[in-house]
C-alpha cells in the first residue's frame, strides 16, 4: 500500500469548546464515512499525516489537536485527562458525526474511549492503538503518584527552544525511540510539533513540556477500570512490545503502557498483539494502521502482509 500525496492539503478549523478553543483538520470527502483520530501526549493532529496519505479520500478524515497541545488552546494543566475528552466530544458534537470510526493512540485512545463511551450512537467502531489504559495494580503504584507539581516530572525539562523544525529533526532523527520512526512521520512530528515565539525569535514546543509532564501525572487518577462493560461498540486494542518482568521501574516510552487484559474491560473488544512493534505504532508503520483502521476485522498476521 503506498502513500497518496493527493491528501496533502487538509482544511484547518477552530472550535470554541466549553473550556477551551480547539484545532482540527479535515480531510477526503466532507459526505463520506468520518474517521475520527486522536494522537497521543506531547504530539499533535499531524503526526496521522502518514496514516492518512494511505486512507481512501472518500472518507471524511478528522484529526484533532487535544487541549494543551498542537494548535489548540495552551490552558492550565491536563492533570484531568476527563477534560480532553469533554473538548473532543463537544467537537464530535458539533460535527454531527454519525457511524464513526475512531481511532486513538496513546492517551489518545483513553480519550476516544470516553468520548464514545458518552455517544455510542455516533460511532461504528474503535480502534485503541497501544492506550494508555493500565492494569488496575498499576494505578495504585504509580511513579507519579510521589510528585506534588508536573514541574518535578522529568518531562518538563525537555528541550523547548529550538531555531526551525530542521534542528529538531537533526537532534533526534538517530535517538531512541524516534530511530524507531518513518522520516516521514517524524518529520510531520517537527514540522508541525514547534510553534514559532511571539517576538518573531526562534520557535518553541507546541506542548510546552511541563503541559506533557501534567499529562503523565493526570495518568494516575485516570483508571476507567470496571466502567466499559456497557460498551457493546466493537473494539479493537492494539498492543506492541510490553514490558518484560523486572522492567517496570525502566523509562522507556516505546514499551506498551497498555494492559494486555484491557479487551476482557470492555462489552465486544478484541487484542492484538504486535511484539514488533513499539508504543509509536502510527509513526512505526503508517501502513499497517491504516490497514487495521480500514479492516475491522484484520488479523495481525493480515495487517501486516497488507502493509507490506
Amino acid at each position: 500500500m503506498h502513500a497518496d500525496p493527493q491528501h496533502a492539503d487538509p482544511k484547518h478549523s477552530f472550535f470554541d469548546a466549553t473550556d477551551a478553543r480547539i484545532s482540527y483538520w479535515e480531510w477526503g470527502d466532507p459526505a463520506g464515512q468520518p474517521i475520527l483520530l486522536i494522537h497521543a501526549t506531547g504530539f499533535h493532529a499531524r503526526v496521522w499525516d502518514e496514516t492518512i496519505a494511505r486512507l481512501p479520500k472518500s472518507y471524511r478524515i478528522i484529526s484533532v489537536d487535544m487541549r494543551g497541545h498542537g494548535q489548540s488552546e495552551k490552558k492550565g494543566l491536563l492533570l484531568d485527562w476527563s477534560l480532553v475528552a469533554k473538548d473532543v466530544g463537544e467537537l464530535v458534537d458539533h460535527l454531527a458525526l454519525t457511524n464513526a470510526i475512531g481511532a486513538g493512540h496513546s492517551m489518545g485512545g483513553h480519550c476516544l474511549t470516553q468520548v464514545a463511551r458518552a455517544r455510542p450512537q455516533m460511532f461504528e467502531r474503535l480502534l485503541l492503538i497501544d492506550p494508555v489504559m493500565l492494569a488496575p495494580a498499576n494505578y495504585e503504584s504509580s511513579p507519579y503518584n510521589d510528585l506534588t507539581d508536573p514541574s518535578e516530572h522529568m518531562v518538563a525539562r525537555r528541550r523547548d527552544a529550538w531555531t526551525g523544525w530542521e534542528e529538531m529533526y537533526d537532534r533526534f532523527k538517530d535517538r531512541h525511540p524516534y530511530s524507531l520512526w518513518k522520516q516521514q512521520a517524524l518529520e510531520d512530528y517537527c514540522r508541525h510539533g514547534i510553534r514559532p515565539n511571539e517576538d518573531g525569535e526562534g520557535y518553541r514546543l507546541a506542548c510546552p513540556p511541563v503541559m506533557e509532564a501534567s499529562v503523565y501525572m493526570g495518568s494516575v487518577n485516570a483508571n476507567l477500570t470496571g466502567t466499559l462493560k456497557e460498551m457493546t461498540l466493537p473494539v479493537t486494542i492494539l498492543r506492541a512490545k510490553g514490558r518484560e518482568p523486572g522492567d517496570e521501574p525502566v523509562m522507556d516510552f516505546a514499551l506498551s503502557p497498555t494492559w494486555d487484559q484491557l479487551y476482557k474491560e470492555f462489552g465486544n473488544a478484541r487484542d492484538v498483539s504486535l511484539p514488533h512493534l513499539s508504543h509509536f505504532i502510527p509513526m512505526q508503520d503508517p501502513a499497517l494502521t491504516a490497514h487495521f483502521i480500514l479492516n475491522a476485522q484484520a488479523s495481525a498476521d493480515e495487517a501486516v502482509a497488507a502493509a507490506k
